[in-house]
């Protein structure tokens, strides 16, 4: 699996965990919704600066988003 694969499962993974919608978790983030269902898809790359903005809200890691 590679990173983009691993970043877009953790992400979902850990959403879905905690209960929250897209638009819930990218409030959260600072981001725009379309922009994380595109993270979630694989279908963008992340900047290190907004895989630090991803990993606020669930308390983790940003590298732990990436393992």
């Amino acid at each position: 699996m590679d990173i983009k694969q691993r970043l877009s499962e953790n992400l979902r993974r850990l959403r879905r965990e905690k209960g929250w919608s897209q638009e819930d978790y990218a409030d959260r983030a600072g981001l725009h919704r379309t922009y994380v269902s595109d993270l979630e898809r694989g279908a963008r790359n992340p900047t290190i600066t907004v895989v630090e903005k991803l990993a606020v809200p669930y308390d983790v890691s940003p590298g732990s988003l990436l393992d």
